[in-house]
């Protein structure tokens, strides 16, 4: 799978951690674009997760939640052992990541940043994130997700 070509990709096929792409073509510009993701793939949209870089305390960090919940940016902050937590600026987190929004992978980024996973995802057999570009999903074991970004685990959803 590693002809997909995203750092992302390459990561896992490196490390030998099994894997799906899902291919999607929903505008990137739509409201609601992780719903229409998740109807566009046919999965419940508990299972989809979004990336999202933050600031914690000035420090970058990123949330990984399900697209069908906010995040809450108290929780992030003390999942972190911060004060303060507020999304990074678009560029901030495209520069940081290597990724450009909508298609923010929580693997493979141009820099490791400290991750934390919300703990809906070991609910479930696999998630799904960006594969690290729009229109393309990896679908994987939450565990490994948590293991390949050495990300925590902490409730970070609200509804």
């Amino acid at each position: 799978m590693a002809a997909q070509g995203t750092p992302a990709t390459v990561l896992l096929t490196k490390r030998r951690i099994g894997y799906t792409t899902h291919r999607y073509d929903v505008p990137a510009g739509v409201p609601h674009y992780g719903a229409e993701v998740a109807a566009a793939l046919g999965v419940p949209p508990e299972r989809l997760f979004k990336s999202l870089v933050v600031e914690v305390d000035g420090t970058l960090a990123v949330a990984v939640v399900p697209v069908s919940a906010e995040l809450d940016l108290k929780a992030l902050a003390a999942a972190l052992g911060g004060k303060r937590a507020a999304l990074a600026d678009r560029a901030v987190a495209e520069r940081a990541t290597g990724y450009v929004r909508g298609g923010i992978s929580p693997l493979g980024q141009r820099r490791r940043l400290p991750t934390v996973v919300d703990s809906s995802a070991l609910d479930f057999p696999t998630v799904y994130v960006s594969a690290g570009r729009r229109g393309l999903q990896l679908e994987l074991a939450p565990a490994d997700l948590v293991h390949l970004t050495d990300a925590t685990t902490s409730p970070l959803a609200t509804t």
